[in-house]
């Protein structure tokens, strides 16, 4: 039997959810929600065999729908998750997955009490790029991980409800909670409010992780857009960059070596080691077809996913921490994951 899904939210992200759900065989793209009625139309024109409605009560009360898969503003992803879940729905939410932990710790709890599979929209966690990247930290080519550099820019979008850290770290946080392995302890975030009076739209996020450190830089407010990932190990060093089409994974034979000891300042001479540059190649494939399709699969199988209900969790902490920090100028705040 077919799994048969609900999407609410028609605005950015929610079409791609219901095109890739549409085009996966063994589920039925059913009903999309929303509350403005031109987007249900334009939803109508595009893929006249699903259902509309502004109500989300419909889907709610309707049992033959398995799960749902909200993609709104933050502020509605508790509210409408619980809803979902009270009535026995599988739930895949847009990141971040709320907009406070205790929102986010009763949703956990709420789904282990129904038996169900609650998923978060971690989506760079499902590409070709990240995984490779986490196979090869893995394999220990890189040795011990020193120091991550993420650098997440482009002009808008401006969002009102959220802040630039809410809305674009996420993407790196995840990268760096999935593939690198480093457990942040700290945080500390400067942000800037430049064209918005009460919403930041530039921050810097500088994370400790114990032996490494790791700093986000995100924007919305840069001429470029750039999408890159930097990794310092021991041994070597790799570049993620996501715009890339040819390279997207990087692998620098590059380093840094200091003598053992020394008894003159003129005798303190860095060593740097220059290598090949190695570009592994990638099985491409669509990452959110492929979160979808594991979604569908916990469901169908009653795994844990990948980017559960927990790893959202972690994430909201992290988020507040950053506001915490914000608010203190840029002190350093303790994380607890």
């Amino acid at each position: 039997m077919n799994i048969r899904v609900a999407v609410v939210g028609a605005g950015y992200w929610g079409p791609n959810l219901i095109r890739n759900f549409n085009q996966i065989p063994d589920c039925d793209m059913a009903v999309c929600c929303d509350l403005d009625e031109r987007r249900l139309q334009h939803i109508k024109n595009l893929y006249p065999n699903i259902n509309v409605t502004t109500n989300f009560d419909d889907i709610v009360s309707d049992k033959s729908i398995d799960a749902v898969a909200i993609c709104t503003h933050v502020s509605a992803h508790y509210p409408l998750a619980k809803k979902a879940l009270e009535a026995g729905k599988h739930v895949l939410v847009e990141k971040p997955f709320t907009a406070k932990a205790e929102e986010a710790e009763e949703l956990v709890e709420l789904g282990r009490r129904n038996g169900c599979v609650i998923m978060v929209d971690h989506t760079f966690e499902y590409t070709a790029g990240v995984n490779k990247m986490k196979e090869i930290i893995e394999s220990g080519l890189l040795g011990d991980v020193l120091y991550v550099h993420c650098a997440r820019l482009n002009l808008g979008i401006f969002q009102k409800d959220i802040n630039v850290v809410w809305d674009l770290a996420p993407h790196d946080l995840s990268v760096i909670l999935y593939a690198t392995g480093l457990k942040p302890r700290s945080i500390r975030t400067v942000g800037m409010r430049l064209m918005h009076p009460k919403v930041e739209d530039v921050a810097i996020v500088t994370l400790n992780c114990g032996s490494a450190s790791a700093v986000i830089h995100v924007s919305w407010v840069d001429p470029l857009k750039v999408r890159r990932v930097s990794v310092v190990g021991t041994k070597q060093m790799l570049v993620y960059d996501d715009l890339d089409p040819m390279a997207k994974i990087q692998i620098y034979d590059k380093g840094v070596e200091k003598p053992p000891h020394y008894d003159t300042f003129g005798e303190f001479l860095c060593s740097y080691r220059y290598g090949d540059i190695h570009l592994p190649r990638l099985q491409e494939s669509e990452p959110l077809s492929v979160m979808c399709k594991h979604f569908l699969e916990c469901v169908r199988d009653g795994k844990v996913p990948r980017s559960d209900g927990e790893s959202g969790l972690r994430m909201v902490r992290i988020l507040e921490a950053s506001d915490q920090s914000i608010a203190q100028n840029g002190a350093e705040v303790a994380i607890s994951l």
